[in-house]
Order: C-alpha cells, then structure tokens, then sequence
C-alpha cells in the first residue's frame, strides 16, 4: 500500500473547514470581497470571534486580506481547495468503485416477482 504524507496546508484548510462559521464566512465571501465590519455584522458573536474566524481562514490560505488605512478587506482565495481536492481524489475513486460493485450485486438479485 502505497501512503501518502499529509501537507500542512491541507491539514490547516481541513482544520479551518470543519468550523461552521469559517464555512459561513468563505459563503459569504463567493459574492465578493467584503469588509471585516460587514462580515461581522451577520453574526451574532463579538468582534474580536469574528476576527479570530477571519485570521484561521487567512492562515490556511482560504482568505486574504488587504488593507486600505484602517480598514481590511476579505477576498476567498480558493487555491488551498485544489489541493484539498488533489487529496481526496483517491477516496472518491473508492468510493465509485465500491459503488459499481454494489451495483452490480443488487442488478444480480432476483426481482420481487422472481425473476433475475
């Protein structure tokens, strides 16, 4: 069996990911750059949580901020999800091919009427 090493950057986009919020935030931000202010203001949680959400995200890559004097704007970068994505491509194959196998077992099985 061949192993694969585990890259800290998809162990930090899994660790940012698995938090609802952090995933509230990235939807958020399909639409567009926002500001940390709007961001924090569609939730119900102080600041300074919002802010730590914000700097988990920017450290796993998802997000980067840029700053215009004492504002910060948040824009996704969806980069780390390729790379996410390259990980889990050998479980999907699995999966299909373990899907197909059931397949063909429940196609092999007699009807309920009898027949094959």
């Amino acid at each position: 069996m061949t192993r694969r090493t585990h890259s800290l950057p998809v162990d930090r986009v899994l660790a940012a990911l698995a938090n609802p919020t952090r995933r509230e935030v990235l939807d958020l931000l399909l639409d567009g750059p926002r500001s940390a202010s709007d961001i924090a203001a569609q939730f119900d949680m102080a600041r300074p949580s919002v802010s730590e959400h914000l700097r988990e995200l920017r450290e796993s890559g998802l997000v980067t901020e840029t700053r215009d004097g004492r504002y910060r704007r948040y824009s996704l970068n969806a980069d780390p999800l390729t790379e996410l994505h390259d990980w889990l491509t050998p479980y999907e194959r699995f999966w299909r091919g373990r899907l197909t196998g059931l397949g063909a077992v429940l196609d092999a099985m007699p009807d309920e009427d009898g027949g094959a």
